[in-house]
């Protein structure tokens, strides 16, 4: 009896060793969610890249049948921005010509002047007071325009002497010039000899013309109508050659 206690104890021992050693394992209940290797792997994985969305294709007209098509009409072309186009040069405008003009006008005391004539008479503004002065200058003895201007104030000196005038001409040609002139067209007033053009330069008559379509230095047509006291009463700057005569009775 002994015996058999003793076996059945040994039994109960190893069950028990062996029951012991072997622990207890849960097994993963249905409703949990294994993930697999794999998932694991495209978890960890960039995300993915999202597609480009597909371009909508315009909605094109077609043509109806039996229609005509008008032709397109091409906009203009537009130059590149680092291209300049050629443009062609514009030529500048050229300003017109004035002539010069005496800055003494109308009211101004006249500039004393003191010269000899074709005669070899002194003749000077002093000596002239209490009559009204036609102090004209011009360009040149025996030309065209000055002859013209000359044989006026000629034509018509009896009536500028009525009215109180004494005609007296300027230039710069010297005596023998001055006396050659007189005598040819029979000038019946003093021409005075300025050969330095001190009074020329005086009343301001010397600066650009134009002769002939050319531009030059030299004396500008001026009359200058002097009243008794010595004061400038007008300035005649545009004058008319033939009709000089005229033109200051109309004055």
């Amino acid at each position: 009896m002994a015996k058999k206690n003793l076996k059945s104890k040994a039994k109960n021992s190893k069950s028990k060793a062996k029951t012991a050693v072997k622990p207890k394992v849960k097994k993963p209940s249905s409703k949990a969610k294994v993930q697999s290797p794999k998932k694991k792997k495209l978890a960890k994985s960039p995300k993915a890249v999202k597609k480009p969305k597909a371009v909508k294709k315009l909605n094109v007209n077609k043509p109806t049948p039996g229609k005509k098509i008008s032709k397109i009409k091409v906009q203009d072309k537009v130059p590149f921005p680092h291209r300049k186009e050629k443009s062609t040069p514009v030529a500048p405008a050229i300003p017109e010509f004035t002539p010069h003009k005496t800055h003494l006008r109308a009211g101004n005391t006249a500039p004393y002047f003191e010269a000899k004539d074709q005669n070899g008479n002194v003749i000077n503004l002093y000596g002239l007071s209490g009559k009204t002065v036609i102090l004209y200058f011009y360009p040149e003895d025996d030309t065209d325009g000055c002859t013209k201007e000359a044989c006026s104030l000629r034509d018509e000196h009896t009536f500028l002497i009525q009215n109180g005038y004494v005609v007296i001409g300027v230039s710069a040609d010297d005596m023998d010039s001055h006396t050659h002139f007189a005598k040819k067209y029979r000038l019946p007033f003093p021409l005075l000899a300025d050969t330095t053009k001190s009074i020329i330069k005086l009343y301001d008559v010397w600066g650009k013309k134009k002769v002939d379509g050319k531009i030059m230095d030299g004396i500008v047509r001026t009359t200058f109508i002097i009243d008794g006291y010595g004061i400038i009463q007008h300035v005649i700057t545009d004058v008319d050659t033939a009709h000089h005569a005229k033109q200051i009775l109309a004055l």
